[in-house]
């Protein structure tokens, strides 16, 4: 009969839930506020970033109210994350119903970076899962994460890219910093 010393099994214990809070501290991080060096981010980029939004096309908002009333989600951000090796997508969910399957376990989520066609996929880990929210039940009002491995840095602040849950797909997505 094999047996565990407590020692062992203690030492094991600790180990995994290093992991664990390690793991919940680092998507902490990247849910809070986004912060420039010196604290807060300086206005003038806040008001660059505001005027490049209002400066999108008439056809890009159109495409984003068609998306909105299709999959009863709405684009929050698509930023660099993780010291630029991850893509930090968020989408606000407007109708829990249509919005449904974009929160499948089983539904395939990848990005495609549009100037040179690479796909980005969703990277898992053996204890954590897929680094995307998969809720059993969505909540109208609440906004979702799904994190996309940027291994090189290939993709950077300022580049356009597609995502794509399943059958939903959001195209000419601006990545911020």
């Amino acid at each position: 009969m094999c047996r565990t010393s407590p020692r062992r099994s203690l030492s094991t214990s600790v180990r995994t839930l290093a992991v664990a809070a390690g793991c919940a501290l680092a998507l902490a991080a990247c849910s809070g506020p986004r912060r420039g060096i010196e604290g807060d981010a300086p206005k003038a980029l806040g008001q660059a970033a505001s005027e490049r939004l209002e400066s999108a096309s008439g056809a890009a908002h159109a495409a984003s109210e068609s998306i909105e009333s299709t999959w009863g989600a709405a684009v929050s951000s698509v930023r660099l994350s993780a010291g630029g090796y991850m893509i930090d997508f968020r989408y606000k969910v407007l109708d829990p119903e249509k919005a449904a399957p974009l929160a499948g376990r089983e539904t395939r989520a990848y990005l495609i970076d549009e100037k040179t066609g690479g796909k980005f996929l969703v990277p898992a880990t053996p204890k954590v899962g897929a680094m995307r929210q998969t809720p059993r039940q969505l909540a109208a009002g609440k906004i979702y994460f799904v994190f996309f491995a940027n291994p090189g840095k290939s993709i950077k602040a300022g580049d356009r890219v597609t995502v794509v849950i399943g059958e939903y797909r959001a195209e000419n997505l601006l990545v911020e910093a």
